[in-house]
């Protein structure tokens, strides 16, 4: 009686699968979990129970007359599963290989060269000679106050809207043009350039930002008090009030675009600020060490890439792009997360969405979407949609976006370097062919990774590492002239 008990259960089992009222340890042990062969095991109340039903799954379930394969499965690597499945140990695999390989690097480059790390190689006395400059980064806060003024004039209606807008021109200009006469009268280092240069280009688009915002508000403002109703999806901040307050937070939040308030936090996390400036510490030794110990050997022991022996500039090229692939990320990790969420955690800013997951990017034009939100959304709320306001086509409004970008990136290299090679500035516009190419291939190719493994291409390979070479060199050239 017993055989013919376990014989009618087991031919059961396999004529039928255990419905949803079934017992919770039998349906696990005959549930497929992406195996056939396999048998999980449940966690019963009933543990004689669940023995008994374990011998006999053992015992009769998986027979060999049982079928093996019963549906349609993708392998985990296919096309069509493989952002399906969890790749926790690839990446793992992935660290793993990063550090054998860059520990050989590591070893290797000090066999050759030596410790090259030099005291104060961020700042040393003869850093004490950009004072000029120092000066110059301070008097910037003259910009704000000066706008501040004209703002509250136009509030108060002592002055004319044209007038407004002429002396915001020449605030605006000025606060970029006084910086970039100071650097270029100065023999400066080129991180002391740079550093105003990033400076002087923030105040400039935050004071862009305050005029354009505030001459909105006025119109808006005009257009109530002349009875026309505003759409409820506007969110104004009304009333129009120009605040000095509001001004000062403005320009030290980590944000380019104006408004008279943002979401704040309920509370400062000290010690969570005291952590991420421990990572902002270490990560700038990392990019300290990775540009003295690999990049600046690299770079001195190379040719111009546009000039002498072709296969060698290539080569040149390929070994900077994996440590200048490190510094860049170095650099973004530091600035766009541990920098700007420091300050946001001071001032309780509370909109940290800085970036996006642009390293996800399948084309070019998502790239500089989502890489740097601070600069997309006031191009967007600058610039773009204002040219399509006044009937700018939109392939045009985006071109004049990237021209934009370019000029801010030329100038913010080419400055420092005392050089108008139009490097940057190629590179950027560059980009507006490569928007399309890679456009064209999403369209193509639904759901396929073409356009992000071309950004990648260009961005590690191509871009950065030939335009640090063709600086370097022009300003080598630049030097011997002098000397």
């Amino acid at each position: 009686m017993a055989i013919a008990d376990d014989s009618a259960f087991s031919h059961s089992s396999l004529r039928r699968r255990p419905t949803a009222t079934s017992d919770t340890s039998a349906e696990d042990l005959t549930k497929d979990s992406g195996s056939d062969d396999s048998i999980s095991s449940a966690a019963n109340p009933q543990p004689q129970k669940k023995q008994q039903l374990d011998s006999s799954l053992l015992k009769f379930a998986y027979r060999p007359s049982v079928p093996a394969h019963r549906r349609v499965k993708e392998s985990p690597l296919s096309s069509d599963n493989i952002f399906r499945q969890s790749h926790a140990g690839l990446f793992n695999l992935c660290i793993v290989v990063l550090v054998s390989v860059n520990s050989r690097l590591i070893i290797e480059n000090l066999i050759k060269y030596g410790w090259l790390i030099r005291s104060g190689f961020w700042f040393s006395s003869k850093s004490l000679r950009d004072w000029p400059l120092f000066m110059c980064c301070l008097s910037l806060v003259l910009f704000p106050f000066t706008a501040f003024i004209v703002e509250k004039l136009a509030q108060r209606k002592c002055i004319p809207e044209p007038v407004v807008v002429l002396l915001h021109i020449i605030i605006t200009s000025t606060s970029l043009i006084y910086p970039i006469l100071v650097i270029l009268r100065c023999d400066s280092a080129f991180l002391s350039g740079v550093t105003l240069m990033l400076f002087a280009c923030i105040v400039w688009l935050k004071l862009v930002s305050y005029a354009h915002t505030n001459y909105d508000m006025r119109a808006l403002t005009k257009s109530v008090e002349k009875g026309e109703a505003l759409p409820n999806t506007l969110n104004m901040d009304y009333p129009y009030n120009v605040s000095f307050k509001s001004l000062a937070y403005f320009m030290v939040a980590p944000t380019l675009c104006y408004q008279q308030s943002y979401p704040r936090t309920p509370y400062i996390r000290k010690g969570w600020v005291i952590r991420q400036l421990v990572k902002l510490i270490i990560f700038t030794g990392v990019m300290g060490f990775i540009i003295e110990q690999y990049i600046n050997p690299i770079v001195q022991n190379s040719q111009h890439p546009f000039k002498g022996n072709l296969l060698y500039a290539m080569e040149r090229v390929l070994k900077l792009s994996v440590p200048n692939l490190y510094v860049w990320l170095c650099m973004f990790y530091c600035f766009f997360h541990l920098w700007l969420n420091i300050l946001a955690e001071l001032l309780r800013f509370g909109d940290r969405e800085f970036y996006k997951d642009w390293w996800n990017a399948k084309t070019v034009e998502e790239y500089w979407r989502m890489w740097n939100m601070p600069v997309h959304k006031w191009m967007i709320r600058h610039l773009y949609f204002p040219c399509l306001r006044h009937g700018i086509p939109k392939a045009v409004a985006l071109l004049i976006a990237f021209l934009v970008s370019a000029l801010f990136h030329e100038l913010c290299i080419a400055v420092p370097c005392h050089i108008f090679k139009l490097w940057a500035f190629g590179g950027i516009m560059f980009q507006v062919p490569l928007v399309l190419i890679t456009n064209y291939l999403q369209n193509k190719f639904r759901n396929s990774m073409v356009g992000n493994m071309i950004f990648w291409f260009i961005f590690c390979i191509l871009g950065q590492p030939m335009c640090v070479l063709l600086y370097y060199h022009d300003l080598m050239n630049r030097k011997n002239k002098l000397d």
